[in-house]
């Protein structure tokens, strides 16, 4: 907590007769009264004026700054907590509420894809294969069948982080079946994800999934949903934003992401099964090129008594520092919750929800996170259950500083007025100097990450805003603001 003494320069306090000394962030002193005089008197902003700038150091500012934010109007109502953190020195160079637990939205990405680097290592790859049983004759007839073995791969056919469009997979499986000579399948193309098992996950609890402006895309699978039958009509909701769109599907009963609104309630929808629409573009494909498949695509989870198999060709996903690149960069929703399901599935053997949340809060434990106001529920901050205070954030991102990812990590984290979700802030001051992850949902809005100075130092921050007023933009605005003289720390 701040201690505010005597941070407002003589200028301000002689011509508004009001003075801060002695006064803490627990006190603030604030009245309409005093605006009115102020505005009367045409005198300068105790944010802004350039006495106070020449005259205070810039510690003084940020908690001046943070200080009269507590009565703007957009925020005095909020829930909000603030900490710039010094990882050199080790110590808390401002802070409001820093012990608050707060709802962290999209910052909750923090955790998850450092969890993924630690675990998984940044070189990790999912890897897609076709493989084939049975034996080739000599006009090129397999008797046998195809076999296409998933790994959970989240970018699969997404063009994701570089990731391969679902035409040059099976151009590439092509290759491969002319390579050994096949020219017709006398049998089934089979699907074979046993990393799937059961894995039909309801959303996590409280997740806001219709809201204006912002993407938010399933948790958990759709796959009941038939790949042929990609436009649905749907009831229109009162869905005005030319975003993004989310119902609940008629066939999972779980939500489903929309890529475009067409009106008249027709929404044409996210496809729900990656590897199934994979295999089935592949024998419609392998059919057009005059390649029979007598047989049918069908799914097998789990063979007791496998066939022997032959690789024909295996697709290698892009590294999962790539991935953990466009995840923070677009804060995307869909990758971060595939990652929370990788890690349960490396550690527990069980690609779950359930199972992610488990590895990811041992894995915070024994890195020593501040558990005290932690509550993970999801991999991409969509739930409003979420809960983590300011100060654990930022000793969190401190503790990254000396690992080997470190540079990876960082450089997956969006740059004030550059990249990514902060393209559009700190346009002016700051551009180029913040580094940080993003978060958003309906009157939540926080910024966790990293900032270099003028002067060439790293400092760490952390700030969420719960229940404000206004637009996020106006938060946006403040956000800025507060940060503004820090980069002169």
């Amino acid at each position: 907590m701040v201690n505010y003494r005597k941070y407002i320069s003589s200028v301000a306090v002689l011509a508004s007769g009001f003075f801060l000394a002695q006064s803490t962030v627990s006190t603030v002193l604030y009245s309409q009264a005093y605006d009115n005089q102020r505005n009367t008197l045409n005198l300068p902003s105790p944010i802004t004026s350039v006495a106070e700038k020449t005259m205070l150091s810039a510690k003084e500012l940020v908690d001046i700054n943070v200080n009269t934010m507590m009565a703007d109007p957009v925020l005095k109502n909020a829930t909000w907590g603030f900490v710039v953190y010094d990882p050199k020195t080790k110590k808390v160079i401002s802070s409001y509420n820093e012990n608050t637990p707060l709802v962290p939205a999209s910052t909750t990405k923090l955790l998850t894809t450092e969890t993924a680097l630690s675990l998984l290592g940044e070189n990790y790859r999912w890897m897609t294969q076709l493989e084939y049983s049975g034996t080739i004759d000599e006009n090129g007839v397999l008797n046998g069948n195809l076999y296409l073995i998933g790994s959970g791969d989240p970018s699969l056919g997404t063009n994701k982080a570089g990731a391969w469009s679902y035409r040059d997979i099976i151009s590439d499986f092509m290759g491969g079946l002319s390579r050994e000579g096949i020219r017709k399948v006398n049998g089934d193309i089979i699907i074979q994800t046993a990393l799937f098992k059961g894995n039909i996950a309801m959303l996590p609890e409280n997740v806001v999934w219709l809201e204006n402006n912002n993407y938010y895309l399933p948790v958990g699978t759709t796959r009941e949903i038939n790949p042929a039958n990609e436009k649905l009509i749907v009831k229109k909701s009162g869905l005005i934003s030319d975003k993004k769109y989310f119902y609940v599907s008629p066939y999972a009963k779980q939500m489903v992401y929309a890529e475009k609104y067409e009106g008249d309630g027709v929404l044409t929808t996210k496809l729900p099964d990656a590897p199934a629409y994979l295999a089935n573009t592949f024998r419609t494909t392998l059919v057009k090129s005059g390649i029979g498949v007598t047989g049918k695509v069908t799914p097998k989870m789990t063979d007791a008594a496998p066939e022997s198999r032959k690789l024909v060709s295996a697709y290698k996903s892009p590294t999962l520092g790539d991935i953990i690149f466009y995840t923070n960069q677009h804060s995307d929703n869909s990758l971060a919750e595939a990652l929370l399901k990788t890690v349960g599935f490396q550690k527990m053997g069980d690609q779950t929800s359930e199972s992610g949340r488990v590895v990811v809060t041992d894995h915070l434990k024994n890195e020593s996170f501040d558990m005290i106001g932690l509550n993970y529920m999801d991999g991409s901050g969509l739930s409003r259950s979420n809960n983590v205070t300011p100060i654990s954030q930022v000793k969190f991102l401190t503790s990254l500083m000396d690992e080997k990812y470190y540079k990876t990590y960082f450089t997956s984290l969006p740059v004030g007025g550059q990249s990514g979700t902060l393209k559009r802030m700190f346009i002016g001051t700051g551009n180029g100097q913040v580094f940080a992850k993003t978060g958003t949902l309906n009157k939540v809005k926080t910024l966790a990450g990293y900032l270099k100075t003028n002067s060439g130092k790293t400092l760490v921050f952390s700030l969420m805003v719960n229940n404000y007023s206004g637009s996020v933009d106006m938060v946006k605005k403040r956000m800025e603001k507060i940060l503004e003289p820090a980069l002169d720390l």
